[in-house]
């Protein structure tokens, strides 16, 4: 895998703008945020998520601080969600007969299409948890990384309660994310395998591994794969 200097961040498959001096965890995290600011991508991104034999299209459309997620379990039925970020929150909504309706505690952590990604996946809230530490460095695939843990804040609703973040030291591209219960025990991983270049100057994730683990013995339960082509293949229309 060859990283670029500038890279896309597009909420889950976000990169994380980084100095090259010693970073502050707090500021990865907050530039993981703004960087949806980069780019428009108005005729979207699409791809598919992958479990076993069964495939499940997806686009994602980017505008400002709105992204849009459409995914399709049946021919030419598209469930739509829209996520609204701002500079301390965001909100995730499905949208229902044109409206948003905003998405329960419980549906939040709910998979998507059968697949190992959750809605909560999808938002990567932990992006706005408080208080992250920077704990040491790290190899992942040969690649040298920042190893930052987030801790959930009281009240918050979601499976992780901590979850670590390994980013390149070099780049700044998120690597491999590691989600957690409570006890310490591993829920799920996200390895991102592949990346694209969608214009001179913009990187955007191709593919990305999802595994969803038994945290009492950290055991692989099974496997999806996200993978995305070129943003210039006619698809449906997002967010105008």
């Amino acid at each position: 895998m060859n990283f670029k200097p500038t890279l896309l961040a597009v909420s889950l498959f976000a990169t994380l703008p980084v100095s090259a001096q010693a970073p502050d965890p707090k500021a990865i995290l907050e530039s993981a945020r703004m960087a949806v600011k980069l780019v428009n991508l108005n005729d979207g991104l699409q791809g598919n998520l992958r479990k076993g034999s069964a495939k499940t299209p997806v686009t994602l459309f980017l505008k400002g601080k709105d992204i849009q997620f459409q995914f399709s379990e049946v021919k030419d039925q598209w469930r739509i969600f829209h996520m609204l970020l701002g500079d301390d929150k965001f909100d995730l909504f499905e949208i229902v007969d044109g409206k948003n309706v905003k998405l329960s505690a419980e549906k939040l952590v709910a998979p998507i299409a059968g697949t190992d990604l959750t809605y909560e996946d999808l938002a990567m809230r932990f992006f706005y948890w408080p208080d992250p530490k920077l704990e040491t460095m790290e190899d992942v695939g040969g690649q040298s990384c920042y190893k930052i843990r987030v801790a959930k804040p009281k009240g918050v609703a979601g499976r992780y309660d901590v979850v670590y973040v390994w980013v390149h030291s070099k780049f700044g591209a998120f690597m491999k994310i590691r989600g957690h219960d409570k006890s310490g025990g591993l829920l799920k991983e996200f390895l991102v395998e592949d990346i694209m270049q969608i214009s001179n100057d913009v990187w955007t994730l191709r593919k990305m591994q999802v595994s969803t683990h038994d945290p009492a013995t950290g055991r692989r339960l099974s496997i999806t794969d996200v993978t995305f082509d070129s943003p210039n293949k006619p698809g449906p229309r997002g967010i105008r």
